[in-house]
């Protein structure tokens, strides 16, 4: 993402956040998501970036204002003044706002850690399981009856909001079920400031490890980490910590990799 685009974000993320977070707005903005993808026309009117910034402000307003919370539509109206490259640039743009929305709240509740950990539980699950993503990833299956499996597998098991973000990263676009769920958990990362480090291991780590890892990488990092642990068996001894674009790489298997490129 350039830095333009990056500036746009962080706009409408502070639109956003003068508001009162919660399910009520996520829900509010989720549905124009949903009902600027159902409608061609609203779509690109929004989105034309031949039209004045203020004029698209107003027509989201004036469409917007009777339907919607003063709040939503406060969100929509800043999304349709910015310039997002495309009419699904918009759309994309509310959702992750809607997503941002539910984020808040857990956060404000004291619950956005074990959101974030059930999500991520719940990412690994649908990965070690070839029918379930497959399922979750069918785009010829109505969405409802992939948002009716999620809720049938979480439902009573983890936090409501866990649950509907779960189900609505069953309408991912273009994208895979498992790749939007990595989306929602780098913005619940980003609503503490922290980064994700992916820790690959044989065996799970004790809580004593994790600590003590999670004390390094803050040091190292200047930053707090969120420490996503996966378990896989193939790794030869230690662990392989990945973030963002950078790996740290721990295991035997990789330090033989190593040694086996300086020889060559």
């Amino acid at each position: 993402m350039n830095a333009t685009a990056e500036a746009r974000q962080s706009e409408l993320d502070r639109a956003l956040d003068a508001q009162e977070l919660g399910s009520a707005l996520a829900v509010e903005l989720f549905a124009v998501a949903d009902l600027l993808t159902a409608q061609p026309q609203l779509r690109n009117a929004l989105a034309d970036s031949t039209m004045p910034d203020d004029r698209r402000r107003e027509l989201a307003t004036g469409f917007l204002g009777p339907r919607v919370s003063a709040a939503a539509t406060a969100v929509v109206a800043e999304a349709a003044a910015l310039r997002w490259g495309s009419p699904s640039g918009l759309v994309a743009a509310l959702e992750r706002q809607g997503v941002r929305a539910l984020l808040g709240q857990a956060q404000a509740t004291g619950k956005l850690d074990t959101v974030e950990e059930e999500l991520f539980r719940f990412s690994r699950t649908v990965v070690g399981d070839q029918a379930l993503r497959r399922a979750l990833d069918d785009r010829r299956a109505p969405r409802t009856a992939r948002r009716q499996l999620v809720s049938d597998l979480l439902d009573g098991r983890v936090e409501p909001t866990t649950v509907e973000l779960a189900a609505r990263a069953t309408g991912a676009r273009a994208r895979t079920y498992e790749a939007t769920l990595a989306d929602y958990l780098k913005l619940a990362a980003a609503a503490r400031a922290r980064a994700i480090a992916k820790v690959t291991v044989a065996r799970d780590l004790t809580a004593a490890q994790r600590d003590r890892l999670q004390e390094a990488l803050v040091r190292q990092l200047g930053r707090q980490v969120n420490l996503q642990v996966v378990v896989d068996p193939s790794v030869i001894g230690g662990a392989r910590v990945q973030v963002g674009d950078e790996v740290i790489e721990g295991t035997v298997a990789g330090k033989l990799a190593a040694a086996e490129q300086q020889l060559l």
